[in-house]
């Protein structure tokens, strides 16, 4: 988690440091003092909750305003405590509050206290920066429960005003929201689009539905016109048939003429001509030329060919952003997309350099989506180990792509895994540069667990200023392993620690 004073000071001398020698602000210091939802009751919920632990960040920045959201105390079995919030002052520097959306952070009068959990944050600018609008969605773990929550900060994220987005609000074990995504519109101050699919299954378990006879997640989608204080009854933008679904949904806005694009994994039945007999996902996007009123039919890129990502000394599997896609959009409404996928799926060979995703690939249109580039591979390792989770972010003529990937494993390495973020760059179409942003390796395994171990399905990446701001987890053992924090008593050949101990925080690097 980001704390205040120490956070401010080693992040201030690292700033200072690496600026001097024009490079990467890399690895800023985080502290390791208790989660401000510490406290909160678990009640009669399942699975383990890791206290301190932090996960899958947002990021929003806009002039001298940075505003980061989190899983705050993240679940084995789904959300945290709440969603923890950073936002920069720019007299008292950084500083720690909550989001509100569940029964850790409201007060009980509150219509979202009946929530236990809280998951997937999203936060964005208004145009003019005044205003942070977000999103969220917030659940049970006993009953289900579950809705979009969404809303707005007028003062830099210390104070937020969150509310369900009418028509997300589910009370069966069959309905669950999913993967949320709030954008503001880079013309209109005031407006704001919110996205997500709803799973309409057998069961309240999302794995069940691939096995199921019946079951659909059709992608919605909900607008503020007034600053984030109302949404609009969430609608279906993209309509899904038995034993369908869309998950990842994010929207972009053409900022030169208003036109709203949303990507999603476009997930249909098994074995389709288009992608051959092992994958069912593809890359797709519909699109709006009147502000959310009306939209196209999916229309197809490219398929996701992703395996998921294991260890490939120990098949203990990794929880990363396998089928789901991240996107950016120019000042002149170009287009870029990128995801994580998988050599074997790209060279449809039956041999293959390991059974994960080891490749970051991107694909861009300068026509409105009307036709795409590649895709291209950023990223491969000529040594095939997994490369994953990538993020895009454009500032005029620069991109730049962030990820992880376990280069420095060793054959046999079985006890840690190491893991490092990676920045790529491109200016004016040139060749990808990589820097790398974590100081040192950490030890993934030493990551909460919830269906492998975890970083996030999604980290943060924003242009600011001529370069880069990039947010992301980490966890709290390095290599060489000389901390307090390595390890799990949950697990052998590490060191020990006490359970609930901060097992991963959220770090920022500047990308100069």
């Amino acid at each position: 988690m980001l704390r205040k004073a120490v956070w401010i000071s080693a992040l201030a001398s690292a700033l200072a440091l690496l600026s001097s020698i024009g490079g990467l602000a890399a690895d800023s210091a985080v502290s390791q003092e208790p989660s401000p939802l510490a406290d909160c009751s678990n009640g009669t919920q399942t699975g383990r909750n890791y206290v301190s632990a932090e996960v899958e960040p947002s990021l929003a920045v806009s002039g001298t305003q940075m505003i980061g959201m989190f899983h705050q105390d993240r679940w084995s079995n789904g959300g945290g405590h709440g969603i923890g919030v950073v936002h920069l002052d720019q007299v008292k520097g950084w500083q720690q509050t909550t989001l509100g959306s569940d029964m850790c952070d409201t007060p009980a009068t509150s219509p979202l206290h009946i929530y236990q959990r809280s998951s997937d944050p999203w936060v964005s600018f208004s145009k003019d920066g005044d205003i942070a609008y977000a999103s969220a969605l917030s659940f049970n773990n006993t009953n289900n429960f579950n809705a979009v929550v969404a809303g707005s900060s007028t003062d830099g994220g210390a104070n937020w005003t969150m509310t369900a987005i009418p028509g997300s609000v589910f009370t069966q074990t069959n309905q669950s929201t999913d993967k949320n995504a709030t954008t503001a519109d880079p013309i209109h101050n005031t407006w704001a689009y919110t996205v997500w699919d709803t799973l309409l299954g057998p069961t309240d378990q999302p794995d069940d539905n691939p096995h199921a006879q019946a079951y659909t997640g059709p992608a919605y989608f909900s607008k503020t016109t007034d600053g984030g204080q109302t949404w609009g009854q969430a609608k279906i933008i993209i309509n899904t048939a038995n034993r369908q679904q869309t998950i990842g949904n994010i929207i972009v806005v053409d900022p030169t003429n208003g036109d709203l694009y949303d990507f999603t994994d476009l997930i249909v039945s098994p074995n389709t001509p288009f992608q051959g007999t092992r994958s069912n996902a593809q890359l797709a996007f519909v699109k709006s030329t009147d502000g959310g009123s009306t939209w196209t039919q999916p229309q197809i890129i490219a398929p996701f060919n992703s395996l998921g990502v294991r260890d490939p000394n120990t098949g203990e599997l990794l929880r990363v952003g396998d089928g789901l896609e991240e996107v950016a959009i120019g000042g002149d409404g170009k287009l870029y997309v990128v995801w994580e996928s998988s050599t074997r799926y790209q060279k449809q060979l039956k041999q293959s350099r390991g059974a994960w995703d080891d490749e970051i690939l991107l694909t861009t249109s300068s026509n409105g989506g009307t036709t795409w580039s590649g895709p291209t591979v950023v990223r491969h390792l000529d040594s095939g180990l997994p490369t994953y989770t990538p993020t895009v972010a454009v500032n005029g003529t620069r991109v730049a792509i962030t990820y992880y990937d376990n280069r420095f494993l060793q054959p046999g390495q079985t006890d840690v895994l190491p893991t490092d973020y990676w920045a790529s760059i491109s200016t004016d179409g040139g060749p990808w540069v990589e820097q790398r942003i974590t100081a040192k390796s950490f030890d993934q395994r030493s990551a909460p667990v919830a269906r492998g171990f975890f970083l996030g399905d999604y980290e943060g990446l924003q242009p600011s200023g001529s370069g880069f701001e990039a947010m992301f987890v980490k966890t709290n053992c390095d290599e060489p392993y000389t901390g307090t924090f390595c390890g799990d008593a949950n697990y052998t050949g590490r060191v020990p620690q006490t359970l609930n101990t901060n097992p991963t925080d959220v770090f920022v690097a500047t990308l100069a």
